[in-house]
């Protein structure tokens, strides 16, 4: 008589969506509300979108809910003024039929855990924004000019939608003098600094105890890896960052070649081969990360090191990085006039080597460390 005491699944809570939250995952069974969209994701990352009502799934299917919006948030361009930002309202679009695969959807298989509130969100497009100004990508000068401005509007609204799908219906500058307290804000930068100084710390010391051949790069591993990435209770850690990683690789490299070659190149035999040759360096960038050996395994019954673990995971997160650059880069791409190509390809160049030495670190084999005979 025991199945008179089975409950049923409770249901999901989609209370904030549309407010707070952008997107939640849902199961076969569960209710998307009025206004929201559902897209299907099958084991092949291919999507459907359905309207809202009962979730059906197939068995090894994914249901993914969001609410178009709109939402507002604050972006803090510039990191040393947080009292100065811009007041963007965006919206998720309808499916665009000229596309085979939408952009917002391929953000959400490929990033999104369990939900995508509008804070987590806002983080990352906050952080686009200011490596797009840092390297000089956008320009937003003091006392910007009407021209000025809408050069920043367009650059901005392309790079959204580009890197996530989003469209930006509305951006305006705002005071937050009233609502920034200066004290957390060097606090929170002082215990960035702290963390980044015990990681540079840790990763020399490993670096310096391998022997010489075996030494890896280690400047930029201060800004991805943790104090305790040495520590055998980070290795899950480690695994969780690296399979996150990869699997944004392989998720995104093809989206992101067809992007480029769907582009209209400019006249000249020169841009046409610098072109191609940006493409057959991101298929081979693929087919490294589909080949990708196992994080936990230096050989077969051969566990590797924790620290050695996080090295590797270190490499991944800068794959990543160069895979958010190379976003960005298409999105000036595709509005850049065709004097400024060649600019943009070496600068293509340069995210293509990041991109291929962070695999190929990534790749490279381990030799256990032996210490002297006497």
């Amino acid at each position: 008589m025991g199945i008179f005491s089975l409950r049923r699944k409770p249901a999901a809570d989609t209370g904030g969506l549309g407010t707070s939250l952008i997107a939640l995952r849902l199961e076969a069974g569960d209710a998307a509300p009025v206004h929201s969209t559902v897209v299907v994701f099958n084991a092949g990352g291919h999507a459907r979108r359905a309207a809202a009502g009962k979730v059906a799934c197939e068995p090894g299917e994914m249901a993914v809910c969001f609410h178009p919006g709109p939402y507002t948030v604050h972006l803090t361009p510039f990191a040393a003024a947080p009292e100065w930002a811009l007041r963007l309202r965006f919206v998720v679009d309808v499916a665009n039929p000229r596309v085979a695969q939408q952009r917002f959807d391929l953000y959400l298989y490929s990033e999104m855990a369990e939900r995508l509130d509008v804070e987590a969100f806002r983080v990352s497009a906050q952080s686009a924004l200011q490596i797009e100004l840092a390297q000089g990508a956008l320009d937003l000068p003091p006392c910007t000019s009407l021209e000025e401005w809408h050069a920043f509007r367009a650059g901005l609204n392309q790079l959204m939608y580009t890197r996530f799908g989003v469209t930006v219906d509305d951006c305006v500058p705002v005071d937050l003098g009233d609502q920034i307290d200066f004290a957390d804000v060097l606090k929170a930068r002082a215990a960035e600094q702290a963390v980044a100084v015990a990681a540079a710390a840790a990763a020399e010391s490993f670096a310096a105890a391998a022997p010489p051949a075996e030494r890896a790069p280690v400047a930029s591993v201060a800004s991805v890896a943790s104090p305790g990435a040495a520590r055998p209770d980070a290795a899950p850690a480690n695994a969780r960052q690296d399979a996150f990683g990869l699997r944004r690789l392989f998720l995104e490299l093809p989206s992101l070649s067809s992007g480029l070659r769907v582009l209209v190149l400019p006249e000249g035999l020169a841009v046409f081969q610098q072109h191609q040759a940006l493409l057959l360096r991101l298929g081979m960038a693929a087919l490294n990360v589909n080949t990708m050996p196992s994080l936990a395994w230096a050989a077969p019954d051969q566990p590797l090191p924790h620290e050695e673990q996080a090295r590797r995971t270190s490499q991944t997160l800068l794959a990543v990085q160069a895979l958010d650059e190379a976003w960005a880069l298409l999105a000036r791409l595709q509005l850049a006039a065709h004097a400024l190509w060649p600019g943009l390809l070496d600068e293509a160049d340069r995210i293509c080597a990041n991109l291929e030495t962070g695999l190929a670190f990534r790749r490279a084999p381990y030799a256990p460390r032996t210490e002297p005979t006497l």
